[in-house]
C-alpha cells in the first residue's frame, strides 16, 4: 500500500501550526513532513505529534536567512560555518522528532559564481554533512527544484541530483524526487521514476498537481497512471503531499481516497 504524508507547511494552513499534526491525522494521515518546523521548540512539535499519533518523516534543514533570498546553503560558496550551524541544529531536531529524512536546499546561484565551484563546495558540505547525519541515523535528501518557483535554483534535473549523491559516495545521502518540479523541467515521470527508483538513490517522493501545485487529482498529470507505475515498481517509502490545496484542505482529499482504494 502507498503511504501518503501530509505536508503541514502546505496543507491545513486553516490551523495554526502546532494544530496541523492532530487536522492531519483526523485525515487519516500516519505520517507527516513539513518545510521548516524551527518556529516552535523541538519539544513542543514532540508533543502535539505524538499527541496525534502521526511519524515526522521529513523536514528542511534550515535554508539561511529567506528574508534575504536565501533557499538553501549547501552549494553556496563562503558560507560554510551557517551551513554547518543549520545542520547541527536539523540534526537536533530530528532526534527529538524521531525523523529520518531531512531535505538539505542547494541554494541559489549568485549571479558571479561559477558552476564548477558551486559544485564542489556542493559535494564538500554534503560529505561533511552527510559523516554528521549518519551517526544521529538519518539521511540526507537534495531535491531537483524547478526555476519557475525558485529562480536561480542550483539543482534543477534528476541526472544531476544522481550524479552529486553518487560522485558524494555517502550511504546516507539521496534524492528527493518531486514530481511536480519533474514534470515542469523534464517530463516524461514515467519513464523517470522506470531510470531512478530501482537504483536504490531515490529516499522520498513528493507529488502535486501540475501546473498550479494543487491537489494531484488537478493539472496535467495524470497521478492515478502514476500511483500505479509506484506500485509495479514497489516503492515502499513515502510519498509527500506538497501541495497548496484549492480550497480548505479536507474537502479536497477525494484524490487521497481515490489512492488509497
Amino acid at each position: 500500500m502507498l503511504k501518503f504524508a501530509a505536508n503541514l507547511s502546505m496543507m491545513y494552513t486553516e490551523h495554526a501550526f502546532l494544530d496541523r499534526y492532530a487536522a492531519a491525522a483526523a485525515d487519516g494521515y500516519a505520517g507527516v513532513e513539513c518545510m521548516f518546523p524551527y518556529e516552535a521548540p523541538a519539544a513542543f512539535v514532540r508533543e502535539r505529534m505524538d499527541a496525534a499519533g502521526v511519524a515526522q518523516v521529513l523536514f528542511n534543514a534550515p535554508p539561511g536567512i529567506t528574508a534575504q533570498g536565501d533557499r538553501g546553503l549547501a552549494a553556496l560558496p563562503g558560507r560554510q560555518a551557517e551551513f554547518q550551524a543549520g545542520i547541527e541544529q536539523a540534526l537536533s531536531y530530528a532526534t527529538a522528532l524521531s525523523c529520518s529524512n531531512v531535505h538539505v536546499m542547494a541554494g541559489v546561484a549568485p549571479p558571479d559564481a561559477s558552476r564548477e565551484a558551486m559544485l564542489d563546495y556542493y559535494h564538500a558540505n554534503l560529505d561533511w554533512a552527510a559523516r554528521e547525519a549518519r551517526s544521529a541515523g538519518v539521511t540526507l535528501l537534495i531535491e531537483p527544484i524547478n526555476t519557475r518557483d525558485i529562480p536561480g535554483y542550483f539543482l534543477n534535473r534528476q541526472e544531476d541530483a544522481h550524479a552529486v549523491v553518487q560522485a558524494v559516495n555517502a550511504p546516507n545521502l539521496k534524492v528527493q524526487m518531486d514530481l511536480y518540479h519533474c514534470q515542469i523541467v523534464e517530463g516524461d515521470v514515467t519513464a523517470k521514476l522506470r531510470e531512478y527508483l530501482p537504483t536504490g538513490r531515490v529516499g522520498h517522493l513528493q507529488i502535486a498537481g501540475v501546473p498550479l501545485r494543487q491537489e494531484p487529482d488537478r493539472g496535467e498529470l495524470d497521478y492515478g497512471w502514476v500511483f500505479g507505475v509506484l506500485r509495479e515498481l514497489q516503492y515502499t517509502g513515502w510519498i509527500g503531499c506538497e501541495y497548496r490545496p484549492a480550497g480548505s484542505t479536507s474537502a479536497g482529499l477525494r484524490w487521497l481516497s481515490a489512492a488509497r482504494a
